[in-house]
């Protein structure tokens, strides 16, 4: 038995249907009825939060391998601590409950935004790792697998995986990229903030992972990336695969800073997440690159181009009906 945890998502609902395509039994474990990136699938669907530890031990119990990838992410910081509870204390109670209840082997699903992104050149697995000044998500995903090597040293297998920016076909919800490609084909995207990111293709993640499971070694991280691009050039080629030209405007990083706190303002009066924040924007103009090299030696790993993701995601957004 094979369980996931944060199936709903994009990752998740991707990594599901690798998983039954291999013929694995599956159980995922929501937390509630926002299932429809599982929708068809069979699957053993239990209800969980990683917060509550006496849940998960029913949830995860009988299982071979688990996935742990329900987390929170934000842009926003962690106001209400949200964050730090499901992406350190979920994980801990995930890592802690795997190894009570018998799970041969845990993946977990930290990120790249556990890795100190503010170095410059590149950056793999011994980068150092955020700061207090640091976003509190980046702080967040530092400190669960911090919590998770803890419970490895008590005894349990578990090998860690470091997605970048993930993009690619099956994003059911969708995710902050995957609407912006939505809008993009829509013509609702007004314009463009400068800067880049490391982009993966979510195939290459879940497949990355899924060699982690069999080849990664105990107590390891493994960062999956895919390739550095601008975001101005990405949504160029974008528009180039779904017939419509991106917005010409780019707004340059100062003046989106200026903007942000009124961006964020906006979002708490209306109750919408907000369109970008100065978190996004410093993350968006890190000079850092991220090397895949110990993935791809020890597992493996191999990447799509973006020119084959982005041809994928508007192929699926059509199978979707969007």
């Amino acid at each position: 038995m094979v369980t996931v945890t944060g199936a709903s998502g994009h990752i998740g609902g991707n990594l599901v249907r690798a998983l039954l395509k291999d013929e694995r039994t599956v159980r995922v474990v929501l937390r509630g009825d926002d299932n429809e990136a599982l929708e068809g699938l069979e699957v053993e669907r239990v209800y969980a939060d990683v917060r509550d530890k006496e849940a998960l031990a029913a949830a995860l119990s009988g299982s071979d391998i688990v996935y742990h990838l329900a987390a929170k992410i934000s842009i926003v910081g962690d106001p209400d601590g949200s964050v730090r509870a499901t992406n350190v204390g979920g994980a801990r109670n995930v890592a802690e409950t795997c190894l009570s209840v018998g799970v041969r082997r845990l993946v977990h699903f930290s990120s790249c935004h556990a890795f100190d992104l503010n170095q410059v050149g590149a950056i793999d697995e011994t980068a150092p790792r955020p700061g207090s000044q640091h976003a509190a998500y980046d702080q967040s995903k530092a400190a669960g697998e911090a919590e998770v090597r803890k419970v490895v040293e008590k005894g349990l297998d578990a090998v860690i995986v470091n997605p970048s920016g993930v993009i690619g076909p099956n994003d059911f919800r969708p995710s902050r990229m995957g609407k912006t490609f939505r809008d993009l084909k829509r013509r609702r995207l007004p314009g463009l903030v400068a800067g880049g990111f490391d982009f993966v293709d979510v195939r290459d993640v879940v497949a990355g992972a899924m060699a982690a499971e069999h080849k990664g070694r105990t107590g390891e991280s493994y960062l999956l990336g895919g390739h550095w691009v601008g975001v101005a050039d990405l949504m160029r080629h974008a528009g180039e695969v779904c017939g419509v030209r991106a917005p010409r405007m780019v707004t340059p990083t100062w003046l989106a800073l200026i903007g942000a706190p009124f961006m964020t303002a906006f979002a708490q009066l209306t109750g919408t997440e907000p369109i970008y924040t100065a978190e996004a924007i410093h993350t968006l103009n890190s000079t850092a690159r991220l090397s895949t090299a110990k993935a791809e030696r020890e597992l493996g790993y191999t990447k799509h181009s973006h020119q084959e993701t982005l041809e994928a995601i508007y192929a699926s957004n059509e199978e979707l009906g969007v």
